[in-house]
C-alpha cells in the first residue's frame, strides 16, 4: 500500500487543509500568535505519519505515530483556545474537534496494528 492510500494519512491531510483555510482568514495578531501554532501542529499530524511510514522497522513507524498523536492533541489544544477566545465559530470548532476525535481513535487502532506487526517479526 502506498502512503497516499493510507486512510489516516488522508484524513489527517484533510483536517490540516481545513485548518489552514481557517488560519488564513484570521487577523494578523491571531494568525501570528495562535494561528501559526495551530497550523504547524495540524500539519505535523500527517507529517509524522508519513515519516513513520517511510521507516524500515515497525517500531520506528509506531514511534512516529505516537508523535503524530501528540500533535493531534496539541491541535485540539489550540482549537480549544481559538474557541474560548471566540476566534472561530463554535460550529467550526465542534466539527473540527469531532474530526480530530475520530482520527485519534483511528490512529490508536493503527498504532495497535503496528505493535502487533512488530511483535510478530
Amino acid at each position: 500500500m502506498k502512503l497516499e492510500e493510507l486512510r489516516i494519512y488522508q484524513r489527517a491531510n484533510e483536517i490540516s487543509d481545513e485548518i489552514w483555510q481557517l488560519v488564513t482568514k484570521m487577523s494578523y495578531f491571531e494568525k501570528d500568535t495562535i494561528g501559526k501554532q495551530l497550523a504547524r501542529s495540524a500539519d505535523s499530524i500527517s507529517a509524522n505519519i508519513a515519516e513513520g511510514y517511510g521507516r524500515f522497522f515497525y517500531k520506528e513507524n509506531r514511534q512516529f505515530c505516537f508523535y503524530s498523536r501528540g500533535s493531534l492533541t496539541e491541535t485540539q489544544n489550540w482549537l480549544g483556545k481559538c474557541n474560548r477566545r471566540q476566534i472561530i465559530d463554535v460550529v467550526i470548532y465542534e466539527k473540527l474537534n469531532e474530526q480530530l476525535n475520530d482520527l485519534h481513535k483511528s490512529l490508536n487502532a493503527y498504532i495497535k496494528t503496528l505493535g502487533k506487526a512488530a511483535s510478530d517479526n
